[in-house]
C-alpha cells in the first residue's frame, strides 16, 4: 500500500486555505489503496524530518514555499515523488510578472501590466497610461490576499502599500471587463469550463472565493468558436509554462476573446474548489480525481519509480 503524506499548512498567507485543502484530501483518499499521513508544516525547516518514510507527497500547499518550487526541489533531493508540476514550472507560475512575460512572448493574450519591486518605483503617471480601473496585487500571492481594485489615482498609494505588505514585488494590471472563467487541465484532458460571477462584490475577491454564497460558480457552455479559443489558450499556457499532470488557468472572456490572468499549479482542492467542481462535471469523484493526480504524477516522474513504490509494473 502506498504511503501518501498530505503536505499542508506552510509559511504563506494562504496557510488556512492550505489546511482546508489538506483536510479534504485526507478525507477522500481511497483507504484501500493508500495509507494517508497528515503532514502539517508551520516553518521551512520541518519538511525533511516529517516526510521520511513516505512513498509519495500529495501537496496541499498554497503560496510561497509550496507553489514556488521550493518544496518540490526538497522532495526531489530526498527522492520522494510528489504531485503536480516540477520545480521550474512551479517557480514560473508563482511569479505573475515572469509568467505573463512568457505568455505574451508566445502570443497569448494577457492584460497589460506594470511590475514594481519597491515603493521607489511608485509612478502614478505610468498607471495613468495603463488606464483606470486597475487591479493591484502581490506578484507572487494567491487567494486574492493583498489585492485591490483601484478606480482612480487617489486610491492608488494605499492599494500599492497593501500589496507590498504581502510581497517584495507587486503587479498593477489593467482591469479587463468581461466574464471570469477558469479552465482545468488534468492528464492532458481539458475539463469543463467554469464561469464565475461574484455576488455582491464587483470582482472575485477573498470573501467571494471563500464565504458561503460569495460567488456563483458553475459549468458553462461556450459557443463552439469561443470554446476552441479558450481551450487553445489554456493548452498554450500549460505548454509554455511547462506544467505537468494538472493545472488551472484563470481567464477573462471579453467579447469571446480569452485574456489569461494566471496559471495555478496547485489550485485549491476543497470539495467546493473550482478544479474539483470541473472534474466532477467530467465524471470524476473527489476520490478518483486524487487517484488521477497521484497516478499521473508517478508516471510523469518515471515509470520505474512508480513500479518501485507501488510494488507492481
Amino acid at each position: 500500500m502506498l504511503k501518501v503524506g498530505v503536505i499542508m499548512g506552510g509559511v504563506s498567507s494562504e496557510y488556512e486555505v492550505s489546511l482546508n485543502t489538506g483536510r479534504e484530501m485526507l478525507k477522500h483518499l481511497d483507504r484501500s489503496k493508500y495509507e494517508a499521513v497528515p503532514v502539517v508544516i508551520t516553518e521551512r525547516g520541518q519538511l525533511i524530518d516529517q516526510v521520511k518514510g513516505l512513498d509519495f507527497a500529495l501537496l496541499a500547499l498554497h503560496g510561497a514555499y509550496g507553489e514556488d518550487g521550493t518544496v518540490q526541489g526538497t522532495l526531489e533531493t530526498l527522492g520522494i515523488p510528489y504531485s503536480g508540476s516540477g520545480v521550474l514550472s512551479s517557480s514560473l507560475c508563482m511569479d505573475k510578472h515572469l509568467s505573463k512575460t512568457i505568455l505574451r512572448s508566445k502570443g497569448i493574450l494577457t492584460p497589460d501590466w506594470l511590475c514594481w519591486d519597491s515603493m521607489d518605483e511608485y509612478a502614478p503617471e505610468a498607471v495613468e497610461r495603463l488606464g483606470y480601473p486597475v487591479m493591484v496585487k502581490p506578484n507572487s500571492g494567491g487567494s486574492s490576499i493583498g489585492m485591490s481594485k483601484v478606480n482612480n489615482a487617489q486610491e492608488l498609494r494605499g492599494a500599492v502599500e497593501k500589496a507590498f505588505a504581502g510581497d517584495r514585488s507587486i503587479l498593477i494590471e489593467g482591469f479587463t471587463e468581461g466574464q471570469e472563467i477558469t479552465c482545468s487541465i488534468l492528464g492532458g484532458d481539458f475539463l469543463p469550463v467554469i464561469g464565475i460571477n461574484s455576488l455582491g462584490a464587483d470582482w472575485f475577491d477573498y470573501n467571494a472565493k471563500y464565504e458561503q454564497g460569495g460567488a456563483e460558480e458553475r459549468v458553462i457552455q461556450l459557443s463552439l468558436g469561443t470554446h476552441e479559443r479558450v481551450r487553445t489558450a489554456a493548452f498554450a499556457c500549460y505548454k509554455a509554462l511547462k506544467c505537468s499532470v494538472y493545472a488551472r488557468v484563470d481567464m477573462l472572456l471579453q467579447n469571446g476573446v480569452p485574456y489569461v490572468l494566471e496559471v495555478n499549479t496547485l489550485p485549491g482542492m476543497t470539495e467546493t474548489s473550482l478544479l474539483p467542481q470541473s472534474a466532477l462535471a467530467a465524471g470524476y469523484t473527489f476520490s478518483s480525481l486524487l487517484d488521477a493526480i497521484i497516478t499521473g504524477s508517478l508516471q510523469a516522474q518515471g515509470v520505474q519509480e512508480m513500479q518501485e513504490v507501488t510494488g507492481h509494473a
